[in-house]
């Protein structure tokens, strides 16, 4: 499977949106209202619809379920745990830790949808949504948390109003309560689903300055190692201990080394934080997870 080229439609919005924002009359101004479109209605009508339209069979994938939150914990806590690391805490801005510890447990679920189906078929996507959707709360959850309390907001508060929860926990209800999309507004949805993708990544790179990277170097090379490196690592050890089949196993190590969010930095970006610092992540992570995915579906698997 060439895993470059199916990263490149990622990594070449990203540096579209860099080349767009720095050489055109199209300037910061105009990428921030993007940003609001994207973050308050684009992403959640996407998150709705890609939980909404697959039916998740709990039952059948309780082990992989299992398997995939204990690895979900186990990121948020290495995340968390960075800036008490006696040998790293003297190196890490605690601000800048908050709105970038989400890059070491979040990924990109549109390339993992794509991914699945390459690996194993129907089977693969359907185990894989069935992934997002049991992690996705949580790890919104997570990615909220330390930029609320570091700039002192209510926790709760700010998560009834995420618009990034609010659309992952409908749509999970809805689900089970066994509700359907109608078939005719499917064209629509997939179209905002579509334009979501590439504003998002384009918003990333209209954000990213390298130089702010250079100000978190610790911090950068730490949350990436987790990503890409310690999370499969992790995987490899809950597809042994789970006792998970091949088809499991190759989704689970597949989630494990998926490139970090998109919409990360348009997270940091809304709640007042270094959205640049965390736009050069988001592009240094979609470049890594051509060597992770190798990594994990190749030589771990």
């Amino acid at each position: 499977m060439n895993y470059a080229q199916l990263l490149f439609p990622d990594f070449s919005l990203i540096l579209c949106g860099y080349l767009v924002c720095k050489y055109t009359a199209l300037n910061r101004t105009v990428w921030e209202q993007v940003e609001s479109l994207v973050y308050f209605f684009l992403f959640p009508v996407l998150l709705f619809h890609s939980i909404v339209r697959t039916p998740l069979d709990l039952q059948a994938a309780s082990h992989l379920i299992m398997a995939g939150l204990l690895l979900g914990f186990s990121s948020i806590a290495l995340s968390y745990a960075l800036p008490k690391l006696p040998l790293l805490r003297k190196h890490i801005d605690t601000r800048l830790h908050a709105a970038s510890a989400q890059v070491a447990f979040r990924f990109n679920s549109f390339i993992a949808l794509a991914l699945a189906e390459r690996i194993a078929g129907p089977q693969a996507l359907l185990l894989i949504a069935v992934l997002i959707g049991v992690c996705v709360p949580m790890f919104n959850v997570a990615a909220v948390w330390p930029m609320a309390r570091h700039a002192q907001r209510s926790f709760g508060r700010e998560l009834i109003r995420n618009p990034l929860i609010l659309a992952t926990v409908s749509g999970l209800l809805a689900n089970m309560a066994g509700l359907h999309i109608p078939s005719w507004t499917e064209p629509t949805l997939q179209r905002i689903g579509a334009a979501s993708l590439a504003l998002g990544l384009m918003a990333a790179g209209a954000g990213m300055e390298f130089g702010h990277l250079m100000k978190g170097k610790t911090l950068a090379v730490s949350l990436l190692a987790i990503r890409h490196l310690i999370t499969p690592l992790l995987a490899c050890g809950l597809a042994r201990a789970f006792e998970l089949d091949t088809t499991q196993t190759s989704v689970l190590l597949a989630f494990s080394a998926l490139p970090t969010a998109s919409s990360c930095y348009v997270l940091a970006a809304r709640m007042g934080y270094n959205g640049p610092f965390v736009a050069g992540l988001v592009t240094l992570s979609t470049v890594l997870g051509m060597l992770s995915l190798p990594f994990a579906l190749g030589v771990l698997r």
